[in-house]
């Protein structure tokens, strides 16, 4: 196995060699500008290539595989020790695909062919080499590369060969490989607490059908602080909130966390969206200056048909109407959570019954290559087009529309949300009452007769409507005592409970407090709070506050706040 017979030259040395000969012979300057040229070697003027010895040695010597085939059927002309160290020994003067089947099993002798044809280098990476072709019992990872020679017979004949050369890259591969794992199960982790940060389940409201999606960015990204939050706050209102932590992996998971505690906490409270989300702004500054998050806060009224909300640099919400068309709230958008001295402000929207509504986070629609508001345009077509569909199949069309698939680098959350009509027996059984009230010592007795009036023709139980009228007057009474004109009692039913509320113009929110044996007052909401599946209070927009007192229907189980 020699190459004694053979002298191999790389692509353009001939030239060289001829014009450093030419030199030598005619005693010219070979290159310009005054360059000297090179001495000629003792013993004589450069032959046509390389010493075939000092080849043999020179390649012998190297540590890497070598091997060097030739002509159509690529000849082995020769393998140096580590090649036969790693495959074998191999016999010279056999085609490649019998001589070196080693080869064919990692996919260069195609790669050879190539390599003869064009006359230029061509290399395969991080090839895997199975323990079956090598000798070392285990799998090893080498990296290929194909270089064109010419290879020169002692007769002189040329033929047109190839040098196959393999640099050993396990250790690399290796350490690629823990390091995409070490990747992967840190992603794990971080989908694994945005998902269980997430509601596992969202709450159905009685005047909304809801649903909601989270797409995680593809594998190579790591995930956001996407979220979402479907919260009922008592007399048939409901909080939708969506919001988005900037930044990755799991501390913008954490922070997302965080925040959608803090905002069912300040639900509880019933609180304006524009003074939630005041709220939220001082807690993200102090949960992590460097996170910067943007959120909508908003708020159904089934009484009123509207959306009450905020917006603290997110998406604007796109509402479709009955008839199809699609607008985007209009109202401010204030900067992001956590950047401090802003007053954020609160804006209503028309939301009845046949209407939609969608809030995403911008995953959804932005793109590298284009305007954040083509985005938004293409979202607010493919909505006006779901007309009929459900709040789970929306989500879904939307998906697709906006081409997010398994490979999107960005992660994405949508809300859908639906005010459904009712027609015949289902509206029945959704339906309201108001009374405005005088006040004077005649305003709790009219305040009963008109809560029995209306629960009896509602065909409520006798025992319910008696729980119903009891509320009704406990509440008013409390108005007349502590509040101040106007006063209005408000009732509603729908499939699955009773709601009695009165406002009035005063904003001092009640509490339920325990009356020692001499107060003369203070049991009225003690008594509500008795009866009542849950109760509570808030102050309204334009001032003046409301507290209410919900009765489950028979069958239905209570739903917390």
């Amino acid at each position: 196995m020699n190459l004694t017979r053979w002298t191999i030259r790389l692509p353009g040395t001939q030239r060289r060699h001829a014009a450093a000969t030419r030199g030598a012979e005619t005693g010219g300057v070979p290159q310009a500008r005054g360059e000297r040229a090179e001495p000629v070697p003792r013993g004589g003027p450069p032959g046509r290539g390389v010493d075939a010895l000092a080849v043999h040695e020179l390649l012998g010597e190297v540590s890497a595989p070598v091997a060097v085939v030739h002509g159509d059927d690529h000849v082995v002309a020769y393998a140096n020790r580590a090649y036969t160290a790693l495959f074998g020994e191999r016999a010279p003067g056999g085609p490649a695909h019998a001589a070196l089947p080693e080869l064919a099993g990692l996919g260069l002798l195609p790669l050879l062919d190539q390599v003869r044809r064009s006359g230029t280098p061509r290399a395969l990476k991080s090839r895997r080499v199975p323990a079956a072709l090598s000798t070392r019992g285990r799998d090893l990872s080498y990296t290929f590369t194909c270089t064109p020679i010419r290879l020169t017979a002692a007769d002189g004949t040329d033929t047109a060969g190839v040098l196959i050369f393999g640099a050993d890259v396990t250790d690399q591969v290796v350490t690629a490989e823990r390091l995409r794992d070490s990747e992967r199960r840190q992603r794990e982790a971080a989908v694994t607490l945005q998902r269980s940060l997430l509601p596992q389940e969202l709450e159905q409201p009685d005047d909304l059908r809801v649903a909601a999606v989270y797409r995680p960015g593809g594998t190579e990204t790591a995930v956001g602080g996407d979220w979402y939050d479907v919260i009922t706050l008592g007399a048939g209102r409901t909080a939708l909130v969506i919001g988005d932590v900037m930044g990755r992996g799991v501390r913008a998971a954490a922070v997302m966390g965080q925040l959608r505690t803090a905002v069912r906490a300040y639900a509880r409270l019933d609180l304006p969206p524009n003074e939630v989300l005041q709220l939220l702004d001082g807690l993200a500054a102090d949960i992590d200056a460097s996170q910067i998050a943007t959120c909508v806060y908003a708020v159904h009224d089934p009484s009123e048909e509207t959306l009450l909300y905020a917006s603290a640099g997110h998406l604007p919400i796109l509402v479709r109407d009955p008839g199809g068309g699609v607008r985007r709230a209009a109202g401010p958008t204030g900067p992001p959570l956590g950047t401090g001295g802003w007053l954020h402000t609160s804006e209503t929207m028309a939301f009845g019954p046949g209407a939609s509504a969608v809030l995403c986070t911008d995953g959804l629609v932005e793109r590298r290559d284009a305007d954040i508001d083509d985005g938004l345009e293409s979202l607010e077509r493919a909505f006006a087009a779901s007309l009929a569909d459900s709040p789970r199949i929306v989500c879904d069309r939307l998906l697709r529309a906006m081409g997010i698939t398994d490979g999107h680098d960005d992660d994405v959350a949508v809300l859908a949300v639906t005010c459904p009509q009712r027609e015949g027996e289902t509206a029945d059984l959704f339906r309201g009452a108001e009374l405005d009230l005088l006040g004077g010592v005649e305003a709790t007795p009219r305040a009963r007769a008109f809560a029995d009036g209306v629960l009896a023709s509602w065909r409520f139980p006798e025992e319910l409507r008696e729980l119903g009228v009891l509320a009704a007057s406990e509440l008013v009474a409390n108005s007349l005592q502590h509040g101040k004109a106007p006063m209005r009692l408000r009732l509603r039913r729908t499939d699955r409970r009773l709601t009695v509320e009165v406002t009035d113009g005063d904003e001092h929110l009640p509490r339920h407090r325990r009356a020692r044996p001499a107060d003369e007052a203070g049991r009225g909401i003690a008594v509500v709070a008795a009866i009542a599946t849950e109760w509570g209070t808030r102050r309204l927009p334009d001032g003046g506050k409301a507290v209410w007192a919900e009765f489950a229907l028979p069958g239905t189980p209570a739903h917390g706040i």
